[in-house]
C-alpha cells in the first residue's frame, strides 16, 4: 500500500514527535508499505523517510523546486518528483497514494489535510484519511469542527472526512479495514 504522510518539516518541535515519526517509518517498512510524502530531509519528514530506508522500506518524496533549490530534499529517496510548485505536489502525492495519515504539524500539515476533507467531503475522493491524535494533539481541531457544525457550517460527520486515532496500531487498522463508501 501507498501510504501519504504528512507532517512537520520542523527539526525545532519537540522529541516526543520524533519518537512517533521514528516508530511509524519503522513500522511502514515492516509492513512493506511505501511512504509518499513531501521528500524533505528536516523534521518529522527526514525521520520517516530515514527510518523507512532503515527498514529496507521504499520512499518516494515529493518536493518543489523552491525546496529542491534549498537543499532540503532527502536525495536518498527511492523516487523523488520534483514538482513546479506546492500545488502540484500535493496532486501528485494523492495520486501516488492508497491511504493519508498526519502526524502532528503546522499550517503547511493543516493545509494538506484539509485538501483531503474537502474531497472527501465533495465525494471526488474516497480514501481513508487518518489524524494520530498523539497527546491530543488535535482535540483542537476537532473542536472547531464541532463549532463549525453548530453553527450550520459543516453537514458531513468527522467520521466520513477523517478518522481521529490514539495509536498507529489503531490507526493502521482503521487503513487497512477501510472500506470505501
Amino acid at each position: 500500500m501507498n501510504i501519504c504522510v504528512y507532517c512537520s518539516g520542523s527539526d525545532t518541535i519537540d522529541q516526543k514527535y520524533f519518537a512517533v515519526a521514528l516508530d511509524l517509518g519503522t513500522r511502514l517498512a515492516q509492513r512493506g508499505d511505501t511512504l509518499v510524502y513531501g521528500g524533505a530531509t528536516v523534521g518529522l519528514m527526514g525521520m520517516i523517510a530515514r527510518s523507512v530506508h532503515a527498514g529496507s522500506g521504499r520512499v518516494v518524496g515529493v518536493i518543489p523546486q523552491t525546496l529542491l533549490e534549498r537543499e532540503v530534499a532527502y536525495h536518498m529517496a527511492d523516487e523523488l518528483i520534483v514538482t513546479v510548485n506546492m500545488r502540484e505536489r500535493k496532486a501528485a502525492m494523492e495520486a501516488r497514494s492508497d491511504a493519508f495519515l498526519a502526524l502532528p504539524g503546522g499550517i503547511g500539515t493543516l493545509e494538506e489535510i484539509s485538501e483531503i476533507m474537502v474531497s472527501k467531503h465533495l465525494r471526488v475522493l474516497d480514501k481513508p484519511l487518518v489524524l494520530l491524535n498523539t497527546e491530543g494533539f488535535y482535540q483542537p481541531l476537532v473542536a472547531l469542527f464541532e463549532h463549525m457544525r453548530d453553527a450550520q457550517f459543516l453537514k458531513t460527520p468527522d467520521d466520513q472526512l477523517f478518522h481521529l486515532s490514539p495509536n498507529l496500531d489503531e490507526a493502521f487498522g482503521y487503513i487497512d479495514g477501510y472500506k470505501p463508501a
